[in-house]
């Protein structure tokens, strides 16, 4: 890479808006130079496709940081404590993830501050070896809780869940706002499991990734003091994608620093998280805390509202499926008589996704497309709804 270019990176990243910004756009960018050509999202917060796009100012912050030698735990303590500032908890630690979070808070529980138990994990000998669940709340993200070696009891009403929390008990993990269908699967409350936990001596960790937007839901789940709140940083956030928050009791965070990098005896070791990380977290969500969720939701409404008329009009089927029982998020179910135009979702869905643009979306069981209308770029509904016009209307 040539000096020049170099320069030219180095102050758009300082400048967005200038020239050198636009002579950046202007020559082949990393991915095409790759040949890969990147997406219109309309999925969602998906890790497999990047989750959601950094601002200027978090990468910026990233680059400054990165020339600098500081001491971890330095960085740690100060993230953390405004990060906590921000959330209303005791205290927080930046994670690898939301999955890095809730592994880090497994352990935490198990050992506390014993280092000798720290270095002793995955061996639960003369620990604590049990984590209650809810069986609607298992889900693949649980097995961040199984890493630690524990052995899942699950319960789906509350009586078997005051009898399940004993004296082998270590924790109780609770999967905080998820599907559309989620209000059917609720058999014992946030309130009930907090308040059995409390009674029986047992920290509680919520699984809060899918509970923002807005920020406030975090603040409302500290303010009734969950022992252990986990979110993604890399999401709505819009920080580091592998970047995710743990926050709550200071002792339990102590805990989980102890099983963390840098702490090469740690079980949490290789979930390494590093300055340019937990600086870049904290600018995205002191900007994040600040946001017009409203606004943002307008937005959202507009776009989704757009694609159902656009799609309408093709002779397509289009409604708003419900939203989150934690929050809003707009999707827009799509189906169509299949005899008519002779085409199954997952051939549309692999028209959309090798077309120009690129455009991924989900199906939907095996007769409907979900467009997920979350943090797009305005203009993203016109380029949709123009390629399905195209793509139904060789169809048709």
């Amino acid at each position: 890479m040539t000096t020049r270019r170099l320069l030219l990176q180095a102050s758009a990243a300082i400048w967005p808006f200038s020239k050198a910004a636009a002579a950046r756009r202007a020559t082949p960018g990393v991915y095409a130079q790759l040949g890969i050509r990147p997406l219109i999202n309309f999925q969602g917060t998906m890790t497999t496709i990047g989750a959601s796009k950094m601002s200027e100012e978090v990468h910026a912050a990233m680059a400054e940081a990165s020339r600098e030698y500081v001491y971890l735990e330095e960085v740690k303590d100060k993230v953390g404590a405004r990060i906590a500032e921000l959330a209303g908890t005791e205290a927080a630690l930046v994670s690898s993830g939301a999955a890095g979070a809730i592994a880090l808070g497994t352990y935490a529980c198990l050992t506390g501050n014993d280092t000798a138990r720290v270095r002793q994990l995955p061996d639960l000998t003369g620990m604590k070896s049990e984590v209650v669940i809810q069986k609607s709340h298992r889900n693949g993200y649980d097995h961040a809780v199984r890493s630690a070696g524990v052995r899942i009891v699950e319960v789906d009403t509350k009586e078997e869940l005051v009898n399940a929390l004993g004296p082998k008990t270590a924790m109780m993990y609770f999967l905080g706002g998820t599907s559309h269908d989620w209000d059917k699967e609720i058999r014992i409350t946030l309130e009930d499991s907090l308040a059995a936990c409390k009674q029986a001596g047992v920290p509680l960790l919520i699984d809060a990734a899918n509970m923002l937007p807005p920020w406030n839901n975090i603040r409302k789940l500290a303010a009734m003091k969950i022992d252990l709140i986990a979110v993604s940083g890399g999401k709505h956030i819009r920080g580091p994608q592998s970047s995710g928050i743990l926050a709550g009791r200071k002792d339990l965070i102590q805990a989980a620093w102890l099983n963390s990098s840098p702490h090469s005896d740690s079980q949490g070791r290789g979930m390494k998280v590093n300055r340019e990380e937990m600086i870049g977290l904290l600018v995205a969500l002191e900007r994040y805390a600040k946001l017009d969720f409203d606004a943002l939701d307008r937005e959202s409404a507009r776009q989704a509202d757009y694609l159902i008329g656009e799609f309408r009009r093709i002779g397509l089927n289009a409604e708003k499926t419900p939203f989150d029982r934690t929050r809003r998020v707009h999707r827009v179910r799509v189906t169509w008589d299949q005899a008519r135009w002779k085409m199954t979702p997952r051939q549309v869905e692999d028209l959309l996704r090798d077309g120009d643009p690129r455009i991924v979306v989900l199906r939907s069981g095996s007769d409907a497309l979900e467009f997920t209308v979350f943090m797009n770029d305005p203009g993203d509904e016109k380029l949709a709804a123009k390629r399905m016009r195209e793509i139904f209307s060789k169809a048709g």
